[in-house]
């Protein structure tokens, strides 16, 4: 159960910001080369064990020290040890470590792979190294067999790692493979810190057309709040003259004249949500999501997170547990403003609604992953680890959540009465319908962030590290106030049209940039990439809808926020009699 052991080490010591490797050496220190996956290249998520390819080891088989990481196993990373002896600053002349015999079985296994355009990825010193394993010539089949190692090092830090690939090979059946490895160690000025720069493309990310849609963004968001300040506004100051002149004609005059508009809803707007627990987890999970994401942005800003191995993935899941009283006291609080009772089935539903949404995606793709025999199959103890996880951590720091939630801010503090009875809803015109503005709202949002999906989606499913943080952080914090106006105008509208069902209505209508998004993501994958097969498809609409469904949750939550807070303020300043 090494996995258990990790997490609880990761959890309550520091495991988020810690390393296995200290990356000091003495000379003539061992340091490791560690083999992880093999795949084609146009589906960077079908990999496998570099050792399921009929590669051979090296004759070392033993090392100091070895540990995986919770994040590690999540990902698909398959570490196992070359057998090649490296020791720092000693220079290794060429030397012939092992030899492989092409039966029948290695030769089909080795063609394949060289005619699929396989690579391979190793890692030393935390630093990844990328191999092909052959090319194809003439209607021949080559494969590389020999390994130049160029190690940079500066002082007793290993700062840069170049591989070439030597000695092609021609595949034929029971011909011999020598397989050997070469190290030449060379000094650089290049400091530690700097060392990951080279994986960097800063001509795509920082492309000025990156920087154009940033500014594309900020100029929307300009605009955007401009409008809902102006037209709001201004509407809203018409609205409550003439509410203030009704208020002083007398009931005969009241009653003759042509009264409409979102005052008449003033009894009804408050009215609990149409199945409160759902909603409320929905709510209680947005917020905590939305301080993750923020949290995780902020640490990757300062901590250069996408430099070590895992460590990204690690720090979310991390700051996501720590975070669940968020859920809870958000969750738990409106639910009972809405007057649930079931509040421990709602505190369930809110800690485990996500995590059973991630883990049902993840654990169907896993199947997939352990019918191709891939690195991506989550092993078992993993699974286990997960569970524990969420039982152990999540789960009582929810309770702890709802518990101050409740007690804290579970009472209703609506400026309004609710009337006993509903308040039947009157016709309205097509365009003015919930399910309209549902399918509207989301198109600003997601105009909004469209371009940065493109450098997300690249960065993940082709071979680029994200690393421009703080576009990310520019991009979420416009996606958020795009949002909570764009919604504003929506409930506006529902309301003026005596439409009371605000609480759903705004949630969806934020959320629906999700569905844009997938819908984009439909789009990147047949007209942006070359994926093929039942893996890489399973893989990429999987994770696209986790994906999308995650961005959903939040703009949700964020646009009710916002909603909420208008709506309370438009009628706690009418006088309602």
């Amino acid at each position: 159960m090494k996995h258990i052991k990790g997490i609880l080490l990761f959890l309550f010591v520091t495991g988020a910001f810690s390393d296995e490797h200290s990356h000091i050496y003495e000379d003539n220190d061992e340091v490791v080369l560690w083999m992880n996956t093999v795949g084609p290249y146009h589906n960077r998520q079908e990999t496998y064990a570099y050792f399921s390819l009929p590669f051979c080891a090296g004759p070392k088989t033993h090392i100091d020290h070895y540990h995986e990481t919770l994040s590690e196993a999540l990902q698909g990373v398959e570490l196992e040890y070359s057998g090649i002896d490296i020791e720092f600053k000693n220079n290794v002349p060429r030397f012939q470590y092992c030899v492989v015999y092409l039966e029948e079985e290695k030769f089909k296994a080795f063609v394949y792979a060289v005619k699929n355009h396989y690579w391979y990825q190793m890692y030393i010193d935390d630093l990844p190294i990328w191999g092909v394993v052959g090319e194809v010539k003439d209607n021949n089949y080559y494969i590389w067999t020999h390994k130049k190692f160029e190690i940079g090092y500066n002082g007793k830090q290993i700062i840069d790692v170049n591989l070439t690939s030597e000695e092609k090979v021609l595949l034929a059946p029971n011909n011999k493979l020598n397989f050997s490895y070469e190290v030449i160690w060379k000094k650089t000025d290049t400091k530690f810190e700097d060392r990951f720069d080279k994986y960097l493309d800063h001509n795509f990310f920082q492309h000025r057309i990156h920087w154009f849609s940033i500014f594309n963004s900020f100029m929307m968001v300009i605009f955007l709040v401009g409008l809902v300040s102006m037209i709001l506004m201004r509407t809203l100051r018409k609205d409550y003259a003439r509410y203030s002149k009704d208020d002083d004609i007398d009931d005969m005059e009241r009653d003759l004249g042509d009264e409409y508009g979102w005052k008449q809803v003033h009894g009804d707007v408050f009215r609990p949500a149409s199945n409160p627990l759902l909603f409320s987890a929905l709510i209680g999970a947005g917020h905590q999501l939305t301080t993750v994401v923020l949290s995780v942005i902020v640490f990757a800003i300062l901590g250069e997170l996408y430099t070590e191995r895992g460590m990204l993935l690690s720090t979310a899941i991390f700051v996501y547990a720590v975070t669940s009283p968020v859920n809870g006291y958000f969750g738990g609080s409106l639910y009972a403003r809405m007057g649930g009772k079931l509040w421990i089935r709602q505190m369930v539903a809110s800690a485990f609604m996500l995590p059973v949404f991630v883990c049902g995606t993840a654990f169907f793709i896993n199947f997939i992953a352990i019918y191709y025999h891939a690195s991506r199959a989550i092993p078992f103890e993993t699974m286990i680890a997960v569970v524990c996880l969420c039982l152990f951590v999540i789960l009582p720091l929810t309770l702890v959540g709802t518990v101050l939630g409740r007690n804290l801010a579970g009472q209703p503090d609506y400026p309004c009465r609710i009337n006993a009875v509903p308040r039947p809803i009157p016709e309205k015109k097509w365009f003015m319908e919930p399910g309209v503005i549902i399918l509207l709202g989301g198109v600003l949002p997601f105009a909004s962030i469209f371009i940065e999906m493109y450098f997300i989606f690249t960065s993940f499913w082709a071979y680029k590290i994200y690393y421009v943080y703080g576009f990310m952080l520019l991009v979420f914090l416009i996606l958020i106030i795009v949002t909570i106006c764009v919604t504003i105008v929506c409930t506006y509208f529902l309301l003026n049209a005596e439409d009371y069902r605000w609480q759903w209505t705004s949630y969806l209508a934020a959320a629906s940039t999700a569905a844009y998004v997938y819908v984009y993501a439909i789009y990147y994958f047949f007209f942006k990439t070359k994926m093929y097969g039942l893996f890489q498809t399973t893989f990429y609409f999987g994770y696209m809808a986790l994906f999308s469904g995650v961005l959903g949750i939040i703009c949700g939550t964020v646009g009710y926020i916002g909603t909420s807070v208008f709506v309370r303020k438009i009628y706690s300043t009418v006088k309602i009699d």
